[in-house]
Protein backbone atom coordinates (compact mmCIF):
# COMPACT_ATOMS: atom_id res chain seq x y z
CA UNK A 1 0.00 0.00 0.00
CA UNK A 2 1.20 3.50 -0.81
CA UNK A 3 2.42 5.63 2.08
CA UNK A 4 -0.35 8.24 2.45
CA UNK A 5 -0.39 11.49 4.39
CA UNK A 6 -3.78 13.00 5.24
CA UNK A 7 -3.49 16.79 5.34
CA UNK A 8 -6.12 18.52 7.51
CA UNK A 9 -6.14 22.31 7.02
CA UNK A 10 -7.91 23.93 9.96
CA UNK A 11 -9.01 27.52 10.53
CA UNK A 12 -11.13 28.26 13.61
CA UNK A 13 -12.26 24.63 13.98
CA UNK A 14 -11.95 24.21 17.76
CA UNK A 15 -15.44 22.68 17.89
CA UNK A 16 -14.72 20.04 15.23
CA UNK A 17 -11.02 19.20 15.09
CA UNK A 18 -10.87 16.76 18.02
CA UNK A 19 -13.80 14.73 16.69
CA UNK A 20 -12.33 14.57 13.17
CA UNK A 21 -8.82 13.59 14.21
CA UNK A 22 -9.88 11.13 16.91
CA UNK A 23 -12.11 9.38 14.36
CA UNK A 24 -9.07 8.95 12.11
CA UNK A 25 -6.80 7.77 14.92
CA UNK A 26 -9.34 5.27 16.24
CA UNK A 27 -10.73 3.84 13.00
CA UNK A 28 -8.02 4.46 10.38
CA UNK A 29 -4.68 4.15 12.19
CA UNK A 30 -3.01 2.85 9.00
CA UNK A 31 -2.92 6.38 7.62
CA UNK A 32 -0.64 9.17 8.79
CA UNK A 33 -2.09 12.64 9.24
CA UNK A 34 -1.04 16.19 10.05
CA UNK A 35 -3.22 19.12 11.12
CA UNK A 36 -2.24 22.47 9.59
CA UNK A 37 -3.52 25.15 11.94
CA UNK A 38 -3.87 28.13 9.62
CA UNK A 39 -3.38 30.95 12.11
CA UNK A 40 -6.69 30.26 13.83
CA UNK A 41 -8.02 32.94 16.18
CA UNK A 42 -9.78 30.41 18.38
CA UNK A 43 -8.43 27.44 20.38
CA UNK A 44 -7.84 25.07 17.44
CA UNK A 45 -4.09 24.86 18.07
CA UNK A 46 -4.54 24.52 21.83
CA UNK A 47 -7.00 21.65 21.38
CA UNK A 48 -4.54 19.87 19.07
CA UNK A 49 -1.58 20.33 21.42
CA UNK A 50 -3.57 19.18 24.43
CA UNK A 51 -4.60 16.01 22.62
CA UNK A 52 -1.10 15.34 21.27
CA UNK A 53 -2.17 15.55 17.63
CA UNK A 54 0.42 15.87 14.86
CA UNK A 55 0.36 19.62 14.27
CA UNK A 56 1.98 22.28 12.13
CA UNK A 57 1.00 25.60 13.69
CA UNK A 58 1.21 28.50 11.24
CA UNK A 59 1.68 31.84 13.03
CA UNK A 60 -0.49 33.74 10.54
CA UNK A 61 -3.47 32.91 8.35
CA UNK A 62 -2.26 31.92 4.87
CA UNK A 63 -5.62 30.80 3.52
CA UNK A 64 -6.50 27.35 2.26
CA UNK A 65 -3.92 27.39 -0.53
CA UNK A 66 -1.04 28.24 1.82
CA UNK A 67 -2.14 25.80 4.49
CA UNK A 68 -2.57 22.97 2.00
CA UNK A 69 0.77 23.71 0.33
CA UNK A 70 2.40 23.58 3.76
CA UNK A 71 0.99 20.08 4.21
CA UNK A 72 2.19 18.95 0.81
CA UNK A 73 5.66 20.36 1.42
CA UNK A 74 5.73 18.26 4.59
CA UNK A 75 4.61 15.21 2.58
CA UNK A 76 7.26 15.80 -0.09
CA UNK A 77 10.07 16.34 2.40
CA UNK A 78 9.19 13.24 4.38
CA UNK A 79 8.93 10.76 1.53
CA UNK A 80 5.19 10.16 1.29
CA UNK A 81 3.94 8.49 -1.89
CA UNK A 82 0.69 10.47 -1.90
CA UNK A 83 -1.32 13.00 0.06
CA UNK A 84 -4.96 13.82 0.60
CA UNK A 85 -6.94 16.82 1.76
CA UNK A 86 -9.46 16.09 4.51
CA UNK A 87 -11.48 19.05 5.77
CA UNK A 88 -11.44 19.81 9.49
CA UNK A 89 -15.20 20.38 9.64
CA UNK A 90 -15.97 16.66 9.37
CA UNK A 91 -17.78 16.75 6.02
CA UNK A 92 -15.21 14.50 4.34
CA UNK A 93 -15.80 10.89 5.36
CA UNK A 94 -12.62 8.78 5.71
CA UNK A 95 -14.32 5.53 4.70
CA UNK A 96 -13.74 6.67 1.11
CA UNK A 97 -9.97 6.94 1.50
CA UNK A 98 -9.40 3.30 0.48
CA UNK A 99 -11.36 3.41 -2.81
CA UNK A 100 -9.77 6.75 -3.69
CA UNK A 101 -6.33 5.30 -2.96
CA UNK A 102 -7.15 2.32 -5.20
CA UNK A 103 -7.88 4.71 -8.08
CA UNK A 104 -4.59 6.48 -7.45
CA UNK A 105 -2.67 3.21 -7.44
CA UNK A 106 -4.46 2.27 -10.67
CA UNK A 107 -2.77 5.12 -12.51
CA UNK A 108 -4.52 8.36 -11.60
CA UNK A 109 -2.46 11.43 -10.72
CA UNK A 110 -5.37 13.08 -8.91
CA UNK A 111 -8.53 11.49 -7.50
CA UNK A 112 -11.53 13.64 -6.61
CA UNK A 113 -14.09 12.48 -4.08
CA UNK A 114 -17.17 13.30 -6.15
CA UNK A 115 -20.70 13.75 -4.85
CA UNK A 116 -22.10 13.64 -8.37
CA UNK A 117 -20.32 10.91 -10.31
CA UNK A 118 -23.28 8.51 -10.12
CA UNK A 119 -25.73 10.86 -8.40
CA UNK A 120 -27.48 13.60 -10.37
CA UNK A 121 -26.40 17.11 -9.42
CA UNK A 122 -29.36 19.11 -8.08
CA UNK A 123 -30.47 22.14 -10.08
CA UNK A 124 -30.28 24.67 -7.29
CA UNK A 125 -28.80 28.15 -6.98
CA UNK A 126 -26.07 26.69 -4.76
CA UNK A 127 -25.08 24.25 -7.51
CA UNK A 128 -25.12 26.88 -10.28
CA UNK A 129 -21.49 27.70 -9.66
CA UNK A 130 -20.54 24.02 -9.87
CA UNK A 131 -22.32 23.72 -13.22
CA UNK A 132 -20.52 26.78 -14.59
CA UNK A 133 -17.10 25.62 -13.35
CA UNK A 134 -17.68 22.13 -14.81
CA UNK A 135 -18.60 23.74 -18.14
CA UNK A 136 -15.48 25.94 -18.03
CA UNK A 137 -13.21 22.95 -17.40
CA UNK A 138 -14.83 20.92 -20.18
CA UNK A 139 -14.57 23.83 -22.61
CA UNK A 140 -10.85 24.35 -21.96
CA UNK A 141 -9.70 20.75 -21.45
CA UNK A 142 -12.28 18.50 -23.09
CA UNK A 143 -12.54 16.63 -19.77
CA UNK A 144 -15.78 16.33 -17.84
CA UNK A 145 -15.40 16.77 -14.07
CA UNK A 146 -18.68 16.11 -12.27
CA UNK A 147 -17.79 17.70 -8.93
CA UNK A 148 -15.06 20.29 -9.53
CA UNK A 149 -15.61 22.12 -6.22
CA UNK A 150 -15.14 19.04 -4.03
CA UNK A 151 -12.26 19.63 -1.63
CA UNK A 152 -11.80 15.91 -1.02
CA UNK A 153 -8.86 15.21 -3.31
CA UNK A 154 -5.91 12.83 -3.35
CA UNK A 155 -2.60 13.39 -5.16
CA UNK A 156 0.19 11.03 -6.21
CA UNK A 157 3.89 11.70 -5.57
CA UNK A 158 4.42 13.69 -8.78
CA UNK A 159 1.49 15.97 -7.92
CA UNK A 160 2.65 16.30 -4.30
CA UNK A 161 5.99 17.60 -5.55
CA UNK A 162 4.32 20.05 -7.96
CA UNK A 163 2.11 21.51 -5.25
CA UNK A 164 5.05 21.64 -2.85
CA UNK A 165 7.42 23.60 -5.08
CA UNK A 166 5.27 25.74 -7.39
CA UNK A 167 3.67 29.07 -6.56
CA UNK A 168 -0.08 29.67 -6.90
CA UNK A 169 -0.93 25.97 -6.58
CA UNK A 170 -4.09 26.15 -4.52
CA UNK A 171 -6.30 23.06 -4.13
CA UNK A 172 -8.94 24.63 -6.36
CA UNK A 173 -10.74 23.79 -9.64
CA UNK A 174 -8.57 26.17 -11.69
CA UNK A 175 -5.41 24.29 -10.68
CA UNK A 176 -7.09 20.96 -11.48
CA UNK A 177 -8.03 22.35 -14.91
CA UNK A 178 -4.48 23.58 -15.45
CA UNK A 179 -2.98 20.21 -14.54
CA UNK A 180 -5.41 18.37 -16.85
CA UNK A 181 -4.27 20.60 -19.72
CA UNK A 182 -0.70 19.60 -18.86
CA UNK A 183 -1.41 15.87 -19.00
CA UNK A 184 -2.46 14.94 -15.47
CA UNK A 185 -4.80 11.95 -15.23
CA UNK A 186 -7.77 12.95 -13.06
CA UNK A 187 -10.37 10.43 -11.91
CA UNK A 188 -13.44 10.76 -9.71
CA UNK A 189 -14.68 8.40 -7.02
CA UNK A 190 -18.29 8.53 -5.81
CA UNK A 191 -18.56 9.62 -2.16
CA UNK A 192 -21.12 10.90 0.30
CA UNK A 193 -20.30 13.86 2.48
CA UNK A 194 -21.50 14.67 5.97
CA UNK A 195 -22.88 17.92 7.28
CA UNK A 196 -20.93 20.43 9.31
CA UNK A 197 -21.82 19.79 12.96
CA UNK A 198 -20.45 22.99 14.49
CA UNK A 199 -19.06 26.31 13.35
CA UNK A 200 -19.81 28.19 10.16
CA UNK A 201 -18.54 27.84 6.60
CA UNK A 202 -17.15 30.97 4.95
CA UNK A 203 -19.06 30.02 1.76
CA UNK A 204 -22.24 31.99 2.24
CA UNK A 205 -24.27 32.98 -0.83
CA UNK A 206 -22.22 36.08 -1.64
CA UNK A 207 -18.87 34.35 -1.17
CA UNK A 208 -20.11 31.44 -3.30
CA UNK A 209 -20.95 33.82 -6.15
CA UNK A 210 -17.56 35.50 -5.88
CA UNK A 211 -15.85 32.11 -5.83
CA UNK A 212 -17.70 30.94 -8.95
CA UNK A 213 -16.79 34.10 -10.87
CA UNK A 214 -13.15 33.94 -9.76
CA UNK A 215 -12.75 30.27 -10.68
CA UNK A 216 -14.46 30.65 -14.06
CA UNK A 217 -12.31 33.62 -15.08
CA UNK A 218 -9.20 31.81 -13.91
CA UNK A 219 -10.03 28.62 -15.83
CA UNK A 220 -11.08 30.39 -19.02
CA UNK A 221 -8.36 33.06 -19.15
CA UNK A 222 -5.63 33.10 -16.53
CA UNK A 223 -4.55 29.43 -16.62
CA UNK A 224 -3.08 29.81 -20.11
CA UNK A 225 -0.33 32.04 -18.66
CA UNK A 226 0.76 29.92 -15.72
CA UNK A 227 4.32 28.63 -15.50
CA UNK A 228 5.11 25.11 -14.38
CA UNK A 229 8.27 23.56 -12.93
CA UNK A 230 8.45 19.81 -13.43
CA UNK A 231 12.22 19.59 -13.87
CA UNK A 232 13.56 20.44 -10.41
CA UNK A 233 13.60 17.33 -8.22
CA UNK A 234 12.13 17.91 -4.79
CA UNK A 235 14.65 17.26 -1.98
CA UNK A 236 13.59 14.55 0.41
CA UNK A 237 14.54 14.06 4.01
CA UNK A 238 13.67 11.16 6.26
CA UNK A 239 11.39 11.45 9.30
Amino acid sequence: MSKLLIVIPAYNEEANIARVVNHLITNYPQYDYVVINDGSRDKTAAVCRAAGFHLIDLPVNLGLAGAFQTGLRYAAENGYDCAMQLDADGQHRPEYIAPMLAELEDGADIVIGSRFLTVKKPKTLRMLGSYIISWSIRLTTGRAICDPTSGMRMFNRAMVEEFAQNLNYGPEPDTISYLIKNGAVVKECQVKMGERVAGQSYLNLWNSVQYMIKMSISILLIQWFRKRDTETPYPERSL
